[in-house]
Parts: structure tokens; C-alpha cells; sequence
């Protein structure tokens, strides 16, 4: 497996896994266009030439940056792919010298929030209703730099 950006071409690639994981919360191909046409930092993990998996980082300034998205195909999921997109979005944000991180997961999503606890993000807040249309609660994450 390897990391590298994610390049216009992969997102045709990316709408199977976003459908089958996120259902009729998936983002569509206009939303990742949008994230590149803003210079937003995206990575995916190919395996060969397939995306297994793909991480999403907006740096808003010096103190602050959020994670868009992480996803892992299902048949490589705990795999310790979730794991590397995570470590390459946090080397991105020390890189660029930002002095926290924030997201918002699911929450149910305990897998994940277990994963972004070992990495030093805590709780800081709840947004009611935030996944549409399921209105399922985000969890509102923090870590320092």
C-alpha cells in the first residue's frame, strides 16, 4: 500500500466506496472537485492501482485545520490503512505548522473515535443533527499540535 495525493482521475474511483460506506450521506463528484479546486489537501491509499482508502485535510489558517473525511474500503479495513491516512493528514498539519485539528464523527462511530483518541483528539462538542438526512449527532473533536 502506498499514500499519494489524490489526483482528479481517482474520483470516479472514490463515489463506489462513499456510496457503499456512507449511503445517502455520500458526497458527491462535484463536492471532491470543489475540495480540490480549493487546494484542500487529499490523499488516497492505492493498493496496486486501486484506492483502498482516502483522507481529506482543509487548513482554514496557522490555528486551525479540520479533517474532511477518512474511508477505507470494507474488505481492508482494519488493516491499519485508516491509521496511515490519519498519520499523513497530522504530518500535513505539522508541516504546515497549524495548532490544532478538529472533525466531526459519527456519534455511533466508536471504531473511529477510539482511533482519534490514540492520536491525542478529545471531545469538545456535540452538533445535533449533523449527518443528513439520517440526522444522526457529530461528535466534535480537538487535537492540539
Amino acid at each position: 500500500m502506498r499514500i499519494e495525493r489524490l489526483r482528479w482521475w481517482h474520483i470516479e474511483e472514490i463515489l463506489p466506496l462513499e456510496e457503499d460506506l456512507f449511503g445517502a450521506e455520500k458526497w458527491s463528484a462535484a463536492m471532491f472537485w470543489n475540495e480540490l479546486a480549493q487546494r484542500n489537501y487529499y490523499v488516497v491509499a492505492l493498493d496496486g492501482d486501486a484506492v483502498a482508502g482516502y483522507a481529506g485535510l482543509s487548513i482554514v489558517d496557522k490555528e486551525e485545520s479540520w479533517v474532511q473525511n477518512i474511508a477505507v474500503r470494507r474488505d481492508a479495513q482494519r488493516l491499519g490503512i485508516g491509521r496511515a491516512l490519519l498519520e499523513d493528514l497530522l504530518a500535513e498539519v505539522a508541516r504546515q505548522d497549524v495548532q490544532r485539528t478538529l472533525l466531526e464523527v459519527a456519534v455511533d462511530n466508536h471504531p473511529a473515535q477510539k482511533l482519534y483518541a490514540t492520536y491525542d483528539f478529545e471531545p469538545v462538542g456535540i452538533r445535533r443533527g449533523y449527518y443528513q438526512p439520517s440526522n444522526t449527532d457529530a461528535l466534535v473533536m480537538m487535537r492540539d499540535a
